[in-house]
Order: structure tokens, then sequence, then C-alpha cells
């Protein structure tokens, strides 16, 4: 399979808009009739397509943010710090059914678990209008949750003369959608973790899922935690350690890995480069708590 050629432009991120309740510190992982203490506690705007928006923007990358996002107190407690992160918002949807949308996030011992809840649909009233916006060059759909509810997404794009990205976002139910792969036809970058290439492929081996899902994607970075993350596209395939460094949150970190490698590729570098940008972007991330905390203590 063959990607569309990259251009110059600006990026749509597409996707939920969550407000993150990070917890960290913590002795353990919750137990039904207990309850835990957290040393540590953040709250932050989170989902995939706000945090890839976010270290796009970071980067110097025209990003705008394609969500809904409700009008809830919580919502609106988030606002100033989304408004802060540098996004072009004119695409944002307000709207009271779209919040409150909730990411319980606990840390420990280097993961993390999550419990969230989806508020309303993923169809922003503004979708069209932003594929046909000037600037726009790729749309960065964050989660196959998104795409499910908005089938039609990919090929909208295309008709336009964007290119596409994918990140599946582990869903328990949706990671196996036997339709997960029609539905995700003509993306130009596919960019799973490990857990979700086995899910899709039942696979549990780097280069065997990747033979897989290179079936399907033009170029597919798959993320492989702190193995690194391995490249495979135009016949090749590269591998690139992560470095070693202290793991404060991974929250977000494939997310910041996305925005690395697809600024990096609409910048028309080289697939190495390509692949140590994504991989910089990921490691930077989960040295802060939260999905955009290294943006935070960069400023």
């Amino acid at each position: 399979m063959t990607s569309s050629t990259p251009k110059a432009g600006a990026v749509l991120n597409l996707g939920r808009i969550y407000c993150d309740m990070v917890f960290r510190g913590l002795d353990g992982m919750p137990q039904l009739g207990r309850e835990l203490f957290a040393r540590d506690f953040a709250l932050t705007p989170g989902g995939g397509a706000l945090i890839t928006a976010a270290h796009l923007a970071a980067r110097g990358r025209q990003s705008a943010l394609v969500a809904r996002f409700g009008t809830d107190a919580l919502s609106q407690a988030l606002s100033v710090q989304i408004e802060s992160l540098g996004l072009d918002l004119q695409f944002l949807d307000r709207h009271e059914t779209a919040g409150p949308q909730l990411t319980v996030v606990m840390v420990h011992d280097g993961d993390r678990a999550f419990l969230s809840r989806r508020a309303g649909h993923a169809r922003p009233k503004g979708f069209e209008t932003s594929l046909d916006w000037s600037e726009a060059a790729h749309l960065h759909i964050a989660e196959y949750a998104t795409l499910h509810e908005m089938p039609d997404a990919i090929s909208a794009a295309k008709a336009r003369g964007l290119t596409v990205s994918l990140d599946p976002s582990w869903d328990d139910e949706l990671i196996r959608d036997p339709m997960f792969f029609e539905r995700s036809a003509g993306a130009d970058i596919f960019l799973p973790n490990m857990e979700e290439a086995t899910a899709l492929t039942g696979k549990d081996e780097p280069e065997a899922a990747l033979a897989i899902l290179r079936q399907h994607f033009p170029i597919v970075a798959l993320k492989c935690g702190g193995d690194g993350a391995i490249l495979a596209a135009e016949g090749r395939t590269i591998h690139l350690p992560s470095p070693r460094v202290e793991v404060v949150d991974t929250t977000g970190a494939g997310d910041a890995f996305n925005a690395g490698f697809i600024h990096a590729w609409l910048s028309g570098t080289g697939f190495d480069d390509c692949l140590a940008a994504a991989i910089d972007a990921g490691t930077r991330s989960v040295q802060a708590s939260g999905g955009t905390g290294s943006l935070r203590s960069a400023s």
C-alpha cells in the first residue's frame, strides 16, 4: 500500500475532550470496599485529540481542535487551560449534551488504569466546515470510537485532499470490532500501541502484528512503551529504542508520540527521523503528570 503525499499545513484533531482527574502517589490500586488515598492530584483537559493537538501546537504546527465540548461546571473549569494551549478553537462545538466527559486516571508503579464516561455523540457540528478550511492539510482521528460514530470521516477528508492518521485508542468492545479495518480504510498512518495491535491481529509479537497491520495501512508506527517503537513503511521496518528516564505518568504519552510523528511527517522528514521525533515527544510526556503536563513544565 502507498500513502498520500504529505503537504504542509494545519492539522485537524478530531475526537472527544475529557476532564482528566489524575491520581498519583498510590500505594496500590483500588479494591472494592476499601478506601485508598493518593498523595498527588491534577485536574487537566484530556482526550487524544486535545493532547495531540497541544503537542503539535507546541512544535509550531497550526493545530485545530475539532470536537464537542460541554457547558457544565467541570468543562467550564477547564476552559482556561484549553485556551492557554495555543490551539485553533474555531471548530470547537460547545453544547450542553457534550459533558461532563470524565476520565479518572489512577497511576501506580509506572502504569495506569482508567475509568471514563462518554457524554453525547462525537460529531461536531463544524466537521465538514473544518475539512473545507483552506489551511487544513491533515486529519488526525484520535480514537476509533469517534470513527465508529462518524464512518464517513476518512472518506470525507480524503475527498478534499487531506491526509489522515488514526490512533485506535483502547476500547474494550470496539477494539475487536469485526469491521475495524473496513471502517479504517484510507488512513495513511496507523498509530497503535502493542496491546491494541495484539487485539486487532491476534499476534503478540511486534513483527507478526506489523505484518498484518501493514496489509491495511501504508504507514504503521507501533508504540512499544519502554521498548521504543517500530515503524513499517515503504517496505522498510525501523526499530528505535526509548531512552531511560524517570516515569512520572504515562497518561497521554501515546498522543504526544502521535504529534511528534505527524509533525515530522508533514514536514517531509525521513521515516527514521519521524520515528525519533515521535519517541522524543512521548519520552518528554511521561516525565510530567497529565497529557499536557510536560508542555506546562517546559514553558
